[in-house]
């Protein structure tokens, strides 16, 4: 079993930057949870694996293949593989990525 009691107490906002840190590593997953200052972004992207991305504090614009959404903390979102997908802060925000990986034999 691994433990994270405050995901929110492993990054801390910044003024004008984006911070991220890698909390758990596991076989079938791996959890990084970012900070952003308002305006701060990750440009479109696409991830190798499938991901879910969760708000914990703030408030987050998310920009994937054709839709647009506005989350608060308890709002979650999926992207399959390679779907294109960009995250804007709109206040200073924390998020939880979840990346769903091959179990290892």
């Amino acid at each position: 079993m691994g433990c994270v009691e405050d995901l929110t107490g492993m990054v801390s906002i910044q003024e004008h930057a984006t911070v991220s840190r890698t909390v758990m590593h596991q076989a079938g997953g791996n959890v990084v949870v970012f900070s952003f200052d308002t305006g701060e972004e990750l440009s479109e992207h696409t991830a190798a694996m499938p991901v879910f991305v969760q708000v914990l504090k703030g408030r987050i614009h998310i920009h994937g293949g054709d839709k647009n959404v506005e989350l608060v903390p308890g709002g979650m979102v999926y992207f399959p593989t390679r779907l294109p997908h960009a995250v804007k802060a709109l206040e200073p925000s924390i998020m939880m990525l979840t990346m769903i990986t091959p179990a290892r034999a």
